[in-house]
């Protein structure tokens, strides 16, 4: 479902970054709402338009719009994202309790992005409006924490465990990827995506012949989630090689 809100919201700072000739940028966007803004930019060859959860592999991400006159290498995004680590004293909360405890600070949950969580430790991106209001958090849940302002370039990277994949395909559909990445067959690609089972890009797809690009990002129901990281050569039958990673 189109968010006509965040649209608007889109379009008021990319008139505002014009107007300026400065950065201008949303809170933290879900990766639906990215998709949806990425795909109203494309209506918009003038739109400068840059996303940056704070470092590489961030989830949430906030949009950046930058005048025609900066480069995307010249955004320094820890100027306007910043990070904190968390240390938790004899316990290990989880993501959904640093969540929790930040907003019921008050916090709202844009103004927040990705929380990685490994073992007692814990980073959070956030917004510097604000940090200093939550490096005030001492525990979360039953377990006292200690709180400590990081640049976003400190944070590590996250722990992910995937599954190389390759599969060859007749055209990059929906249908047709998704079954590869899944390990289904193509009518039963067809019939999850008709039943509504299949997000791609995080937005309910109900399209078989929609086109998946390098970068896209397939989930299913009850199946996990999954992305292609790029195409090349073709097989004997003139199928096209999909290479992709499935999150375990």
């Amino acid at each position: 479902m189109e968010n006509n809100e965040l649209l608007r919201r889109a379009e008021d700072l990319r008139r505002r970054c014009e107007r300026s000739g400065t950065v201008t940028m949303t809170g933290f966007l879900t990766p639906a709402e990215r998709s949806q803004l990425q795909a109203w930019a494309r209506q918009r060859p003038d739109c400068r338009l840059v996303f940056s959860g704070g470092r590489e592999g961030c989830e949430r991400t906030a949009a950046f719009f930058l005048p025609y006159d900066r480069e995307e290498e010249e955004l320094a995004v820890s100027d306007y994202i910043r990070a904190i680590r968390f240390t938790a004293h004899f316990g290990s909360p989880g993501h959904r309790d640093y969540l929790g405890a930040a907003l019921a600070m008050g916090v709202k949950r844009e103004w927040i992005g990705d929380i990685w969580v490994q073992e007692n430790q814990a980073w959070l991106f956030c917004l510097p409006s604000v940090q200093q209001h939550l490096l005030g958090l001492d525990r979360v849940g039953r377990t006292s924490v200690t709180a400590e302002e990081i640049s976003p370039e400190e944070v590590p990277e996250p722990l992910r465990q995937v599954k190389k994949l390759s599969f060859s395909v007749m055209s990059m559909r929906l249908d047709a990827v998704a079954a590869g990445l899944f390990g289904l067959s193509r009518a039963e690609a067809a019939r999850q995506i008709a039943a509504g089972n299949l997000n791609l890009n995080y937005a309910q797809c109900l399209k078989g012949d929609a086109p998946v690009r390098e970068g896209d990002v397939l989930s299913l129901r009850h199946a996990g989630k999954g992305r292609v990281t790029g195409t090349g050569g073709t097989s004997r039958k003139g199928r096209l090689f999909v290479y992709a990673e499935l999150y375990q």
